[in-house]
């Protein structure tokens, strides 16, 4: 049995690792879940799984959910709630699935209490992946990897060295302008680019697969998961997203994980490893499949690779200004105050002014990440 804190419940990852709960009842304990402002479902939930612990963003929504759920489940709020919650002495896994930066004191806090970490939320590599993987050395705990693409590689990987590898293929869909020409790019709408082909996620991770800064991301959070530098790191385009990444060893072999897409397969992999338990949730039909397909990314069409690449190359604090700069970006698009093209626009601007401080600490970080929404925000 694993007590599994859940930070994120009522997102998409959430909800899919809600469900997994849900189907191994014997393997998988819910000992807290938080939300961010969805206070309904999180209630949901809790009166279902019986956690513990509860925690709500908004200090006043807290008063409903513990006149609701009476003393039997202890009630947090805040950033200060989400520390209590990943710091929990009876959890064995936190699983951060919080959108954007609010994860990463909580995932620091848990590694230093030594909870293993599953981790869905990108930024937490992104923003701190030096900080983050060194912690996680020195309390001798696991990081493992929730998103698709990074459990793929690290079920093919099976703990052979990096020396061992010439280089890993992260799968992106292409998203839902693969095939539109550059030229109509400053038209697409916040509706169109809400149109993921393969996946239903929130509205922030959506449109980052629409620009393809999302494949961006995990590239960075691909090299310090497993230990290897960004020249190892390609990305393919695979429109089924049907095989999730490949990872090329230096004897010219390839392996491949392949699955229907669904993402409650990679987070009950996170959540019984090193364990494989049975479901009936994902079944995968070749035959009906019929074809897979790749192809290389337009890096014309899509600067998101290559400004990841040279901020995953550089490191230091430029990922962090990569990441706050986007995310600053995206919101204006959603919000309808810049065309989709701008977004790759302003974050590179915002990392041509930067001037990096390698090897950083955490404030030095959160320095970084204030700085770039101030500049994307100009």
């Amino acid at each position: 049995m694993k007590n599994v804190v859940l930070l994120g419940s009522t997102g998409s990852i959430g909800t899919s690792a809600v469900k997994v709960a849900g189907d191994l009842p014997d393997r998988i304990r819910l000992l807290a879940l938080a939300a961010g402002s969805n206070v309904e479902l999180l209630l949901d939930q809790a009166r279902t799984h019986r956690p513990e612990a509860v925690c709500i963003a908004d200090p006043a929504k807290a008063k409903a959910l513990r006149d609701s759920l009476g003393t039997a489940t202890e009630v947090f709020s805040g950033a200060e709630g989400l520390l209590k919650l990943a710091t929990l002495p009876g959890a064995d896994i936190v699983l951060i699935a919080i959108v954007g930066t609010a994860g990463l004191q909580p995932a620091l806090a848990a590694i230093r209490a030594g909870k293993d970490l599953a981790v869905a939320s990108k930024e937490i590599l992104v923003m701190a992946g030096e900080i983050v993987m060194r912690e996680a050395r020195e309390h001798g705990i696991r990081i493992l990897p929730v998103d698709s693409e990074h459990s793929a590689i690290f079920q093919c990987l099976d703990g052979k060295p990096s020396g061992s590898v010439r280089k890993l293929w992260l799968t992106a869909s292409g998203g839902p302008f693969r095939n539109t020409p550059k030229e109509e790019f400053p038209g697409i709408s916040v509706e169109r680019a809400l149109k993921h082909p393969s996946w239903v996620m929130g509205s922030k991770i959506t449109i980052d697969s629409a620009t393809l800064f999302n494949k961006g991301l995990e590239m960075i959070e691909a090299r310090w998961l497993f230990d290897i530098e960004m020249g190892r790191v390609g990305v393919v385009v695979h429109p089924q997203s049907v095989v999730h990444s490949l990872v090329e060893f230096v004897d010219g072999s390839m392996l491949a994980q392949l699955s229907t897409p669904d993402m409650c397969l990679p987070i009950q992999f996170a959540l019984t490893y090193p364990d494989r338990v049975s479901s009936d949730r994902v079944r995968t039909n070749l035959a009906k499949l019929g074809s897979l397909t790749f192809e290389e990314p337009d890096l014309e069409k899509f600067p998101a690779l290559s400004l990841a690449r040279r901020a995953g190359d550089m490191g230091g604090t430029l990922p962090a200004v990569l990441n706050a700069a986007n995310e600053v970006a995206v919101d204006a698009f959603v919000n309808r105050r810049i065309a989709f093209p701008q977004i790759g626009e302003i974050v590179r601007r915002s990392m041509d002014r930067h001037t990096v401080v390698a090897h950083p600490s955490l404030d030095q970080v959160l320095e970084a990440d204030a700085w770039a929404r101030r500049e994307a925000a100009l």
